[in-house]
């Protein structure tokens, strides 16, 4: 991606990412009109932000969407009130023991990946928490099957070795 895109730039990737954005706003909002309005504030984000992005990639909207979701709830709690630790209990009893799992993992991975490069742990998970098949990773990130395949026996070395330590 050039360091300043065009709105035929910012339609390919609205029509390339707005799907994973939105269903990550749903997972966390839990609400599809709020899940509509982040999904719409990150890609006015990217648009605001789009002399400084270099690289617009699957984990840039990935994180902007995150992001975007915990600020909408830290400012739904500030407005009307109600106890932060009682969203996230909400949140914890809505989620079935896989979701859980889910979230496990990708809390995990992201302990993992603090010193690494972020194509690592977007690797990790599109693959071991979203469930992409390895082809379905590489063509997300747009890399070979080899590529994702060997990053990820690295990681999988990488990640013992911080266990063990």
């Amino acid at each position: 991606m050039k360091a300043s895109f065009t709105n035929k730039d910012f339609s390919e990737l609205y029509q390339k990412y707005g799907p994973m954005v939105l269903r990550r706003c749903r997972a966390i909002l839990k609400d599809e009109e709020k899940a509509l309005d982040a999904m719409q504030d990150v890609f006015l984000r990217i648009l605001e932000s789009k002399d400084k992005i270099k690289n617009a990639c699957a984990s840039l909207f990935y994180v902007a969407a995150t992001r975007v979701c915990l600020n909408k709830i830290k400012s739904d709690k500030l407005r009307s009130g109600p106890d932060f630790e009682k969203i996230a209990q909400f949140m914890a009893d809505d989620f079935s023991e896989t979701e859980k799992e889910k979230i496990d993992a990708a809390l995990a991975i992201e302990k993992i990946f603090e010193k690494r490069d972020h194509k690592d742990s977007l690797i990790a998970t599109l693959h071991f928490v979203d469930g992409l098949t390895l082809e379905e990773t590489a063509e997300e990130i747009g890399m070979s099957v080899s590529g994702v395949r060997k990053r990820i026996r690295e990681l999988q070395k990488y990640s013992l070795k911080l266990m063990e330590g």
